[in-house]
């Protein structure tokens, strides 16, 4: 078990890794779309890559979360196979979002044997995962 102040210490000296490791501008906030977010996300069990819809307004959601399932089967076909649906994703605090997402588990971030795997895959699948979402960002915001 590590004390909250030494995990937060390994996260950070994670994501400052994987940042020196694999230089790019990553979208994730930056996606002109409001409530539309990319993220990526390590914890002590999975790494994930996702996109997130969390607007305050539940309509909002759903109408976003309806864009991105009518894209589904060339999200599947073109971009990434094993990609996950969620319309009712709980995040740790409680709060519920939509959220697309790819998975990597049995990985964490307390474990630096498990990080080199964990960057290759954060890297790889975000870099898809942003392509597909430049691609079809004018569909997603119309």
């Amino acid at each position: 078990m590590f004390s909250k102040e030494d995990s937060k210490k390994i996260r950070q000296e994670f994501w400052t890794t994987f940042g020196k490791a694999y230089p790019h501008k990553w979208l994730l906030y930056n996606t002109k779309i409001k409530d539309v977010t990319l993220k990526f996300t390590f914890t002590t069990k999975i790494a994930q890559v996702s996109i997130d819809v969390e607007p305050y307004d539940e309509t909002i959601r759903a109408y976003y979360y309806d864009k991105f399932l009518s894209l589904k089967n060339i999200i599947v076909e073109e971009y990434l196979d094993n990609i996950i649906f969620d319309q009712f994703y709980q995040l740790e605090n409680g709060k519920i979002i939509s959220r697309i997402y790819t998975e990597l588990v049995d990985v964490s971030v307390h474990n630096k044997k498990t990080w080199e795997i964990t960057m290759e895959f954060l890297n790889e699948k975000m870099l898809v995962l942003e392509t597909f979402f430049l691609e079809y960002k004018d569909f997603i915001e119309s």
